[in-house]
């Protein structure tokens, strides 16, 4: 027989008739509902929110600093907002995607967090008003209280981050963790920047600045374990 035959033949079969679901498949299917995508927008706000109670709650905590009221304003302002734009500006890279994007920026991230550890470690060193009322240590080894106040400050935004962002990276989450690493080591850097008194550059240098690449580090090495894909 031809092919030309055999084509007609064929169509003319009867569709075959799928077997009924069992009844434990019906029953899973019954229970499915429909899963909440991601609003990272909402999640950012949530996250900057908490973290500035939380950031407020400590710098009340551990009192504000004495001679405040003697430093010029220009630079209280001036650094309290690089402080606050460093806090923000990872914390949106790793948690907001592109229009249109699923992924978050994790390179942009990424990048952001070593530019500003690097910018606030310099700006600490080389600016650092005082006033009567300033201290100054003895030595360099005394001021690493603040590093933990500091890192304490930036865990209610590093684990945040994290939880918002679980299975939401399958690609540069050391990255993505870093970025938000250093954003709440700027918080961390904020709080000390209202709290502490010392104006020595090593000390604000390498102790308020490197709270942001410390917390970066740290986050990096240990987020991922929670936001990877298993």
């Amino acid at each position: 027989m031809s092919a030309d035959h055999e084509l007609p033949e064929l169509r003319d079969l009867p569709v075959p008739t799928p077997p009924p679901l069992s009844a434990l498949l019906e029953s899973e299917l019954a229970q499915l509902a429909p899963v909440a995508t991601r609003r990272p927008l909402r999640q950012l706000a949530i996250l900057v929110a908490l973290s500035l109670i939380y950031g407020t709650g400590i710098v009340v905590r551990v009192a504000i600093r004495p001679d405040l009221h003697e430093l010029p304003m220009y630079w209280l302002l001036g650094v309290g907002l690089a402080w606050l734009i460093g806090f923000v500006a990872p914390l949106y890279l790793a948690t907001v995607p592109r229009t249109g994007a699923i992924l978050p920026r994790w390179r942009l991230a990424g990048i952001t967090s070593v530019v500003v550890s690097v910018l606030f470690v310099c700006l600490g060193l080389l600016v650092h008003p005082e006033g009567p009322h300033s201290a100054h240590l003895s030595h360099f080894g005394r001021g690493y209280g603040c590093l933990e106040v500091g890192l304490a400050a930036a865990l209610v935004p590093v684990v945040a981050g994290a939880i918002f962002l679980r299975g939401a990276l399958p690609v540069g989450s050391r990255w993505t963790a870093a970025a938000l690493g250093a954003g709440g080591g700027s918080l961390g850097g904020l709080v000390l920047h209202l709290h502490c008194q010392v104006v020595d550059g090593l000390h604000v240098g390498l102790i308020h600045g490197g709270v942001v690449g410390v917390a970066a580090l740290l986050a990096a090495a240990v987020v991922p374990r929670a936001t990877d894909l298993r």
